[in-house]
């Protein structure tokens, strides 16, 4: 059925209960194909709600939503508080046939509903009773009491999400750790992140904040909650404590052992994810050490090594996980041989390692004087944490204009350049790299050419001397409003210095896997995994991070460690992988866009954003130490009370109950004091 029975979504009432529409076209899409075999018979949102099955009891529908609200409550506002649970029992106690009568009864719900809605002080408490006031206004003829034999032929799923929650890949309950960090509870806090991960701290200092893109308070006074700082202050506060919390070690519960190949984000958290599940792991690390792009090309003053260290490598091995350094796949090893050593899975995390070349006149990777922004950063690497001798003196020029480049250039001023240039094909509103680290990259007095773009390298005698640059102009929109750029005929100048980098963006080694390993791999050397369960075209095998989606962000690649976890654990038990209720209302949701509206019945009270400490710009250029500092206890309290709490409920009925992952499918962290 593409059409409901009735419903209202988005202030328009259906009612096709009597007579078919003249044309069946879907109010949403997707909801035929929820899950295939198992009948959608109605849903439930803050938009409204729509029934498909006449028969479906609206009642029970609703009950089971409010049910699902009360217990998301913060507890915070009465009339959340109590109006959820108040509604939800007297709607369970009607629907049982009990209660003082059908009008008196909906008559109650629906003026604690109107109370609920108009004075709740959070976005859940605001947006909970929506549909139910729609569905008691237009069809209250639909609340009625059912039988107790057809009680249980109707099972429901509710989803809760937030706008900050949805679009973070890895879907962490944004609000929920807030909660936690503004009650002063930090191990709550901390609990609810490595629920998805154990990189914490490291996410804290160096996510590219989504959820912040997608916080509410932009809206309501141009400034995001700041998430990404309170996820730190949580993680600082645990590391920093006298007595901390620890990671209790889970018995070993299975035989299977599992290989992991790279110990970056994705390797690490689905390392971590089935240690967890009681899983002996091993773990092959091309470099020295774990922590891949985050260790090597995230500087120091960006991300602390030690933070790091002890959220991959000291965390993992204190859980039973075992590591093995210098190990490269497709050299000292391969897929084959991890199986005929015994491993019943492999998950694949090598990540894109490689640089790209610039595509101009002369360029050649074997010339003095030109490096990939990769190895630029390696290099500093090694030499900052292992006193590995590397020296830049002269003048730096970078390509590019993502958070690789401004590292690169914050990076050289650190090693004593002259001067660091920045070439940027095109405008500085329009680069790729976070704002924050732009900003910081104009105080450490980097020189930005915008609308500029290399042509020719400059050599002499193999050494790069300089580089020939091209000016640049945008070109007309395009038909999707677009803008591009064009090279301006005759604007050719001459910079000269002492090393180019190229830092315009990272691939994957083609040479890591053999055709003969079976292993299928796209146009760009990517390989090609099933989207809902990682699962490559060999059976076993599993692979996510950079070299399943190019080089992304840090928080992409531990969603997929972790997803690949679970995968990897209801294959090893009972030979198939379930797509979760979960990820499919997530695609339901992105699909048609449901929460790309406003969820704020009442304008918030203003508040201002906390400002980060910083070391000043003149001293910092001269070390690798951590720009960034911490927020107090009374910043991160303030700040914490900024979150509006933009929780909303997403309620799918079907006649059966919804697929379930295998038995035994538990990959939380335990917390002990």
């Amino acid at each position: 059925m593409t059409y409901p029975a009735f419903g209202v979504w988005e202030g328009k009432v259906y009612d096709y209960r009597k007579h078919a529409p003249a044309e069946a076209l879907p109010v949403l899409s997707g909801l035929d194909d929820f899950e295939p075999g198992n009948t959608t018979r109605a849903f439930i949102a803050d938009r409204g709600f729509l029934v498909f099955d006449p028969e479906a009891s609206l009642i029970e529908a609703f009950s089971q939503y409010m049910n699902q609200a009360a217990r998301e409550s913060c507890g915070r506002c009465t009339p959340c508080r109590v109006g959820t649970q108040r509604i939800r029992d007297l709607l369970d106690e009607f629907g049982h046939g009990r209660g003082k009568g059908r009008e008196q009864t909906l008559k109650n719900v629906e003026e604690i509903a109107r109370q609920v809605t108009l004075t709740s002080l959070c976005g859940m408490g605001q947006s909970c009773a929506k549909a139910l006031l729609q569905a008691l206004r237009h069809f209250p003829e639909e609340f009625k009491p059912r039988p107790p034999e057809q009680r249980a032929d109707q099972h429901s799923y509710t989803y809760t999400t937030a706008p900050c929650i949805e679009v973070c890949p890895s879907k962490v309950d944004v609000p929920k750790y807030i909660d936690g960090v503004k009650g002063g509870k930090f191990d709550h806090a901390l609990g609810v992140v490595l629920d998805k991960y154990s990189m914490v701290a490291t996410c804290g200092r160096v996510c590219v904040r989504f959820c912040e893109a997608a916080c509410r308070r932009n809206g309501a006074e141009g400034s995001a909650v700041g998430i990404r700082m309170l996820k730190r202050y949580a993680a600082d506060q645990i590391m920093t404590m006298e007595k901390p919390l620890t990671f209790e070690r889970a018995a070993v519960s299975h035989s299977e052992r599992i290989a992991i190949i790279g110990a970056g984000p994705a390797g690490i958290t689905c390392a971590y994810k089935l240690l967890l599940a009681g899983y002996q792991v091993d773990i092959y690390e091309a470099q020295r050490a774990a922590g891949g792009m985050a260790s090597i090309g995230i500087p120091s003053y960006r991300l602390p090594k030690d933070v790091l260290k002890f959220e991959s490598e000291d965390l993992v091995r204190h859980l039973g996980g075992q590591f093995f350094y210098g190990k490269l796949l497709g050299q000292d090893f391969s897929v084959d041989d991890l199986f005929a050593q015994g491993y019943a899975s492999v998950f694949l995390g090598y990540g894109a390692s490689q640089g790209t070349l610039l595509g101009v006149k002369n360029e050649d990777p074997g010339l003095q004087g030109y490096t990939s922004g990769v190895d630029f950063l390696l290099k500093v690497h090694k030499h900052v944490e292992y006193g590995e001798p590397y020296e830049i003196k002269g003048d730096v020029v970078v390509v590019g204009g993502g958070n690789v480049a401004m590292d690169c250039v914050r990076s050289a001023k650190r090693m004593g350049a002259k001067s660091v240039h920045l070439i940027y094909r095109r405008t500085l509103e329009d680069m790729p790299a976070d704002h924050e680290e732009v900003v910081a990259s104009e105080h450490e007095d980097i020189i930005f050419h915008c609308l500029t773009n290399p042509s020719a390298l400059l050599v002499k005698d193999g050494l790069v001397t300089g580089v020939e640059l091209v000016q640049m102009r945008q070109t007309e929109r395009d038909a999707r409003g677009r803008r591009s750029v064009e090279a301006i005929p005759g604007s050719e100048s001459v910079m000269n210095c002492d090393l180019i980098i190229a830092a315009i963006g990272q691939q994957v080694d083609k040479s890591v896997l053999k055709p003969e390993e079976g292993i299928v791999l796209d146009r760009w050397n990517c390989i090609t995994v099933d989207p809902d369960t990682l699962q490559t075209s060999r059976a076993g095998v599993f692979a996510g991070g950079d070299c399943v989606l190019g080089p992304l962000t840090l928080v992409n690649a531990l969603d997929h460690g972790e997803r690949a976890a679970a995968s990897i654990v209801e294959y090893l038990q009972s030979g198939t992988i379930t797509v979760r209720p979960a990820a499919r209302m997530q695609k339901l949701l992105a699909k048609n866009k449901l929460l790309s509206d406003e969820c704020l019945e009442v304008p918030p009270l203003r508040r201002e954003r906390a400002e980060v400490p910083e070391q000043d710009a003149r001293l910092r250029i001269s070390n690798f130490e951590e720009v960034e500092g911490g927020l107090s206890k009374a910043e991160a309290y303030e700040e914490a009370r900024r979150c509006l709490r933009c929780y909303r409920l997403y309620s799918i009925v079907t006649r059966q109950p919804l697929t379930a992952p295998a038995a035994g499918h538990n990959l939380q962290p335990i917390l002990a004091e």
